[in-house]
């Protein structure tokens, strides 16, 4: 018999998710690491070169999951590949990690491998936390009853490592055999299904045939195949969820077992107490929402106090980098692109990353704490009557902050169809962008009067839109989940953990991978985007540009002494005669029913990059600095149709809130949304669902109140 293989060894890295897997593939692989995507999906795909006795390996960082059952993308990413079923990665070796501190759950997962009878080898981490929780491991029981290597680490001291790279090269020189004890008896569970299977594709063990008998249907296999393998369920009545519940069962059995003869735990029924006290008072029927209202409320404004000082910041850096530039370049059409093109749209970009990495980072802390399993069982049953889940909830409510990390978070929604709606509603929350829209437009229109001493009507307004884009995207969900033909059944099965406190590297580290995610792949598309509204809005048709410098140079040489206001109204009148702004005019047509005149329209596709340049856009077109809001405020109030009718009136101002409120007007969401569903189709119809809505709605409020 001849060993695994003598080049090229590739061994996955599995287990549950917060189970210590990255440290130890850090500690394994060092710098000699790659990031890509798994093919046909937008799950990460880490992989790290290391040597194991005389080989070159290839360890493949698998995304962490709970048991052969996946539910979402990227569990089944790591249950195709251990199957053998993934077309590019392939495994020889697999090196399961599980948390010591919580052994019988990671003990679930790391059965079934052992039945797929793969080499493994088992790695416990954490197990200076199952100390300090007063639990004890014989390892070499435990060794014994599994039948397969356990060795302990600690990846962030080096511990354990050297001993761990011996026994995979042992297992690398060691002859393969499928003869070892499972650890169940799979065959029981559909002896006469898996007898049929076997015949035909005897290489497989018996938990492998299960699993093809299961979830055929999802792998890349050949017509003839799949017919077969359908013709064996058909002809052995084999029952999916009837024999999924007994393996189950029969592993937890088992699992109990090994617990009492090789782990030594202290009495939980303290803990357990604990925990119920509080689910007594955070899942009380009354008190349990209303303090889930707090915490959201607080999580979405620490989101805004904690991100603006370092939002600040960077601006500041951002206007200083420009300013800088604009002194020191010569005046050319390649320092405006640099300037106002490159340096700009990099900056839209960073200014979001302090938004995201908070916005992470609390959620993490929800997670480790045990509390976001209980907003998502408080919220699970208004959620499913518009076809979303309780789980839906974190994404909606971090809309609020920003949609780009809000989308990103639904990739925690197992249901394919429940994900889709998430991810296609959730840009109606009103995110942080349309707050100086709403404030300007508000001071605008609605007086400053009170009621009852503290009730602003300003601020009443200002909630009114929150909730309109709240209602909308419940509605938009009810409506959208017909036509959605995705059909999978949704559970909603919940495990409530253990109250604890936060693991901080745990949360440092989340913050760090969303933040990386967001710059390196939807900062891309803002780039270009960024670049091509420079080209718009600094360029025209020749003969009026021309035109437009000849005018200006004849007035500044009869005036010189009104330069600066004669430059401020050139460059107005270059933006009107763009090409962004001959669209405008193009388009008034359209706006006007709405109450927008054209250069309402071009600030309506300036928008579309970023919702917050209106107020910028709008600057620009009346010739004021941007940061003199009063100034602004002014000229929009005296700015006025051809007829003398004032074009901010309460009807149009209106008309232009809900407008920004239900619009799809942010380059960056669709750019985020295509890469979480893998396709331009869907932001293409939440881009035109959205906007069709926005343009409809705001010309029923304009002629309501006009």
């Amino acid at each position: 018999m001849r060993p695994i293989v003598k080049a090229g060894i590739h061994i996955a890295l599995v287990g549950n998710p917060n189970s210590g897997k990255s440290s130890l593939f850090n500690a394994l692989t060092g710098l000699q690491q790659k990031v890509g995507n798994f093919p046909g999906v937008t799950v990460d795909k880490k992989t790290g070169d290391l040597k194991i006795g005389s080989h070159q390996s290839t360890l493949i960082d698998l995304p962490g999951t709970y048991s052969f059952y996946p539910k979402r993308e990227d569990e089944w990413v790591a249950y195709r590949v251990l199957m053998g079923v993934d077309e590019e990665v392939k495994t020889d070796v697999i090196l399961l990690v599980a948390d010591a501190s919580n052994l019988k759950r990671n003990l679930l997962f790391c059965s079934q491998i052992i039945d797929l009878k793969i080499p493994v080898v088992l790695a416990l981490t954490m197990n200076d936390l199952a100390q300090k929780k007063g639990i004890k491991i014989d390892i070499a029981g435990l060794q014994s009853d599994l039948g397969i290597p356990v060795v302990a680490v600690d990846a962030r001291k080096n511990k354990g490592l050297i001993e761990l790279k011996k026994i995979l090269a042992q297992i690398i020189e060691t002859p393969r055999s499928r003869n070892q004890e499972s650890f169940i008896d799979n065959k029981n569970l559909a002896p006469k299904a898996i007898d049929a299977f076997k015949k035909t594709y005897p290489t497989h063990s018996d938990y492998a045939a299960l699993h093809y008998l299961m979830h055929h249907e999802t792998f890349p296999l050949d017509k003839e195949m799949q017919e077969n393998i359908e013709q064996i369920e058909i002809e052995n009545d084999f029952n999916h969820t009837k024999t999924q519940a007994q393996e189950i069962l029969q592993r937890y059995h088992r699992i109990q077992e090994l617990m009492k003869k090789w782990v030594t735990e202290p009495d939980p029924s303290a803990k357990k107490k604990r925990t119920d006290r509080l689910d007594n008072i955070f899942l009380h029927r009354v008190g349990g929402y209303l303090i889930l209202l707090s915490v959201l409320f607080l999580l979405f404004q620490s989101v805004f106090w904690m991100a603006s000082f370092p939002m600040d910041g960077i601006e500041w850096i951002f206007t200083n980098i420009t300013t800088y530039l604009n002194q020191v370049l010569p005046e050319s059409w390649w320092q405006d692109l640099l300037v106002n093109g490159l340096v700009a749209g990099i900056g839209g970009i960073v200014i979001f990353v302090p938004q995201i990495m908070i916005l992470f980072g609390l959620i993490t802390l929800l997670e480790d704490t045990g509390y976001m399993a209980r907003i998502s069982f408080l919220s699970d049953k208004l959620m499913r009557k518009v076809g979303l889940n309780g789980k839906s909830v974190m994404p909606m409510i971090s809309g609020f902050a920003c949609a780009v990390p809000a989308i990103m978070s639904a990739r925690n929604i197992e249901n394919k169809k429940e994900r889709l709606l998430t991810i296609l509603v959730t840009p109606f929350m009103s995110c942080s962008a349309r707050l100086p829209v709403y404030t300007i437009l508000i001071s605008l229109v609605i007086d400053e009067r009170m009621y009852f001493g503290f009730l602003s009507l300003q601020g009443l307004v200002m909630m009114a839109l929150y909730l309109l884009g709240i209602v909308m995207a419940l509605l938009a969900s009810f409506i959208l989940k017909f036509f959605i033909k995705i059909k999978e059944k949704s559970y909603f099965i919940l495990e409530l953990p253990v109250y604890r406190a936060p693991r901080w590297g745990n949360v440092g580290m989340t913050m760090i991978q969303k933040a990386k995610i967001f710059v390196v792949d939807a900062g891309k598309v803002i780039i270009v985007i960024s670049l091509l509204l420079w080209f718009l809005s600094s360029y025209g048709p020749g003969k009026k540009m021309q035109t437009l410098e000849t005018q200006y140079t004849l007035a500044v040489q009869n005036n010189p002494t009104q330069q600066a206001q004669l430059e401020k109204q050139y460059h107005t009148d270059k933006l009107a005669n763009s090409y962004a702004g001959l669209l405008g005019k193009q388009i008034e047509p359209m706006i006007k029913p709405l109450g927008y005149d054209w250069k309402i329209g071009i600030a309506l596709i300036t928008s579309f990059a970023a919702r917050e340049v209106f107020v910028g856009t709008m600057a620009t077109l009346y010739s004021v600095e941007e940061d003199d809001n009063s100034s602004l405020r002014e000229k929009l109030r005296a700015s006025v149709w051809p007829d003398g009718k004032p074009v901010y009136s309460l009807a149009t101002a209106l008309s232009l809130m809900v407008f920004y409120v239900l619009a799809m007007q942010c380059m960056s969401t669709l750019a985020i949304v295509k890469r979480e569903t893998g396709s331009w189709k869907w932001p293409t119809i939440q881009f035109f669902m959205m906007t069709g809505l926005a343009y409809f709605t705001s010309w029923g409020v304009y002629v309501l109140f006009k």
